[in-house]
């Protein structure tokens, strides 16, 4: 069955629509647009529910000059991402209503989150790399707002800054990795569908084939990587997940543990196909498995359930970038079906995080112990789902994870790796461990005894208690019969996902294997360590203060703090006043700029330089070389701009001898304009003056330089030809004048070109406006210019 186009647009665009409508909204209904949002992702999930089974490629014409549509691609892939996002979302707003009760900017809160969730379906359905980066960075630009809520609180703003900063700085890394691929898919599936990811993964061989021809495999592998990280918080760019958790609690289980961190690991899933092979496995499984050993270490330091939580969050993204990184199709079972398990968990774990937040009015774990007597069903939510997220069978969590270990096995047999062959699962099972130590510890929120100074605590809304329940409650299911999620989503996910796959199919173990030992072991020394766990959390404490660059902003504040001096140390260089300055660094980086695209575009230089002129032009140009070389030697200023204007006459002159007296004429006036303004000036620029030798070398080389680029420009725009055929100028001379409107075709160039001329000297004008208006509101008061002009007046008299 083939996806309809008006049924995904709709689900796509319903949410951007209804952000729109906020204001008007919530101005009618106040807190209760919570419940409309509510709807609107509900509705979004049906819509999405409509086209299960579909798979196939639908779009919508959006920029045809540049093979640029809006294709949405149907999978079950996608479908699982989208419907995630959905039903989620349908919790979270729900839970908002109730939890964001007596807050500020709900409006503003309640349209941002609504374009978030419209930006991640269209990440997930979206199938034209131009489209899908422009979601992206949608994703990230409502994130920020989000993180930014209490725009009052430093920690928020800062929170917000370096969630912008990493990820939008992540993101033009993708947008340069998919110009690369793009390049190769115009070799592979034909210039016309340069963007279309969809026809890529319908050739994926020919697509890395051609990447590899020209050389851009790995820079394009690279890139992408980067920017996934990014989004996905990755080591060494995980520092700001935990600092995303300043924005509040359902923002939290929303954004950074459902839908917006899972982005990178849905776009890795996406591309798998296309970059299978040795560089892949090396690159994502290195990344993923040191993602999640170093975020599982620092979640056991965390002091707050928030931190606790995001840096689980982090380790458990690094354990499905790791799966898609093994290129067995175990790798790609381990990658969807952990996005399934994790989102159903993590979301409930921040959730209830926020009850125990909500109710106690602390998130610090060394003040919360025995909540089960005041949250029983709170309790109950959090023992599944903590169970889970710590991989004890029959949870669910455990399921994927041992997924995880079997191709942390099979990686070897694959690929010659070396050493790596017997790391890979050495290092899973270490991280593993802590991730058993961080769960029990936030389960034992909710045993032992209840601390005195805790004070009253209520029970929550049922509003609070029923996502985080509905959510366990999915999550119970899929651990009492994983095959039930494996045939209802999982598998096809497996197939959009893996380059072979095979019939997928989980259960409890029966038997002895190397995963099952490594799952055993995992949760023996988990729980073996436990009882040591508040040395273990000192000591990582410790070492954390002691060596401030492996903490989690040491790098991020460092590089800010050298970004903001250094673009003070260059403004103050650069803005100092001076016009000479100002010209300097415009001429400079436009003749590097100019150079530079012409080195990197492979432009030839016509190198065969012909000597035949006419005499009459000839002695014209022997002519201006001559005021040319006069004008450096000219003994005074007078003699320098006289000599200066037979350059310009001589090109007047030229222009004539070439058939274009109206270019003669403009040059002509221009010329003695020009002439004028300098002989009525020349009087105020000083007789004598000394200029230093760094100047003089300074000015040379840049005259140099800018000579050079005019020079190089001149021979490449003169050598132009049309390559290979003038189809392109005959369509010009034959549609000029009954497309134009034009009597004949050279009025109709003049309209045509001289337009871009006329645009050109409007902004022009306009500039030099904007310039008089500045000086006018920066000149002096009259009064002291009165009194600065007799004080100059008296001083002159005493100097006579």
């Amino acid at each position: 069955m083939s996806p309809e186009l008006s049924i995904v647009l709709l689900a796509v665009v319903l949410p951007f629509a209804a952000a729109g409508a906020t204001p008007l909204l919530f101005r009618a209904l106040g807190e209760r647009t919570g419940y409309v949002g509510a709807a609107v992702a509900a509705a979004c999930f049906g819509l999405l529910a409509t086209q299960y089974g579909s798979e196939g490629a639908v779009e919508l014409s959006w920029i045809p000059s540049l093979e640029v549509a809006l294709r949405f691609y149907v999978d079950g892939w996608a479908l699982l991402f989208a419907l995630l996002a959905s039903g989620i979302g349908t919790l979270i707003f729900a839970y908002s209503a109730a939890y964001m009760h007596g807050e500020s900017s709900l409006s503003r809160y309640y349209a941002a989150l609504l374009a978030f969730m419209g930006s991640i379906l269209g990440v997930a359905l979206a199938a034209d790399l131009i489209a899908i980066f422009l979601f992206w960075e949608l994703t990230s630009l409502c994130s920020f707002v989000l993180i930014g809520y209490h725009t009052d609180d430093e920690e928020s703003a800062y929170a917000a800054r370096m969630a912008m900063f990493v990820t939008v700085g992540g993101g033009l890394f993708l947008l340069v990795g998919f110009l690369l691929l793009s390049l190769a898919a115009g070799d592979a599936v034909g210039p016309a569908a340069a963007f279309d990811l969809a026809a890529m993964l319908e050739e994926p061989d020919a697509v890395a084939t051609a990447l590899r021809d020209r050389g851009l495999f790995v820079p394009a592998l690279g890139l992408i990587a980067v920017g996934a990280a990014a989004k996905s918080a990755q080591v060494p760019l995980h520092f700001w997940l935990p600092n995303a958790m300043a924005a509040p609690t359902p923002v939290s289980a929303f954004l950074h543990s459902a839908t917006m961190v899972k982005v990178g690991v849905y776009l890795v899933g996406r591309v798998r196909p296309l970059f299978a092979g040795p560089e892949w496995l090396v690159l994502f499984a290195t990344l993923g498995l040191a993602t999640m050993t170093v975020c599982a270490i620092l979640a056991v330091a965390s002091t707050d359930i928030k931190e606790l939580l995001a840096y689980s969050t982090a380790s458990h993204l690094g354990l499905m970038i790791a799966g898609f990184g093994f290129t067995s199709v175990l790798g790609a079972e381990t990658g969807v079906f952990h996005l399934l398990n994790h989102a159903l968990f993590k979301a409930a774990l921040f959730l209830v995080a926020g009850i125990v937040a909500h109710e106690t009015g602390t998130r610090r774990l060394a003040e919360l112990s025995g909540l089960r007597r005041d949250l029983p069903v709170t309790a109950l939510v959090a023992a599944v789902v903590g169970l889970s997220m710590a991989g004890i069978p029959p949870f669910s969590g455990f399921y994927s994870k041992e997924l995880l270990f079997e191709a942390a096995v099979e990686a070897g047999h694959t690929y010659d790796i070396g050493a790596l062959e017997w790391l890979y699962p050495a290092v899973a099972v270490f991280g593993s461990v802590f991730t058993v130590l961080y769960s029990l510890r936030f389960l034992a929120l909710f045993v032992g005894e209840r601390p005195t100074a805790l004070g009253d605590v209520h029970r929550p809304a049922v509003l609070l208690v029923l996502p985080p329940a509905v959510l366990a409650a999915l999550t119970a299911v899929v651990s009492v019969d994983p095959e039930l999620a494996v045939r209802a989503i999982v598998q096809s996910g497996v197939d959009a996902t893996a380059v072979e796959t095979h019939e997928m199919h989980v259960s409890l173990p029966t038997e002895l294997s190397p995963a099952v030992a490594m799952s055993a072991v995992t949760i023996g020394l988990g729980l073996l360590a436990y009882p040591f766990y508040d040395r273990l959390h000192r000591g990582i404490r410790a070492v954390l203060a002691a060596v401030p660059p492996i903490g989690a902003n040491w790098w991020y504040d460092a590089t800010v703090a050298a970004l903001a001096g250094g673009g003070a140390r260059l403004g103050d260089r650069v803005h100092n006043g001076l016009l000479r300055t100002y010209a300097t660094w415009t001429l400079a980086a436009t003749s590097l700029l100019a150079l530079s695209g012409f080195a990197a575009t492979g432009t030839p230089l016509p190198l065969e330089v012909g000597l035949e002129a006419p005499i009459a032009v000839a002695l014209v140009l022997v002519v201006a070389v001559v005021a040319g070389l006069a004008v450096v030697t000219a003994p005074s200023h007078v003699a320098g701009v006289l000599t200066l204007s037979i350059l310009g006459f001589m090109i007047a002159i030229f222009y004539i001898l070439a058939s274009a007296p109206d270019l003669a004429l403009t040059q002509l006036v221009v010329e003695t304009l020009v002439l004028v303004i300098f002989l009525l000036v020349i009087e105020e620029i000083p007789r004598y003056y000394e200029v230093d030798l760094g100047r003089v070398v300074r000015d040379a080389a840049l005259s140099t330089l800018v000579g050079a680029t005019a020079f190089v420009t001149v021979l490449v725009t003169t050598d132009a030809r049309p390559d290979g055929t003038t189809a392109i100028a005959r369509y010009y001379a034959e549609q000029a004048v009954p497309e134009g409107g034009g009597t004949n075709i050279v009025n109709v160039i003049l309209v045509d070109f001289r337009g871009f001329d006329t645009l050109g000297e409007l902004v022009v004008v306009a500039t030099a406006a904007v310039s008089i208006i500045t000086l006018i509101v920066m000149r002096p008061d009259r009064t002291n210019t009165a009194d600065d002009a007799t004080d100059s007046a008296e001083t002159r008299g005493e100097t006579e």
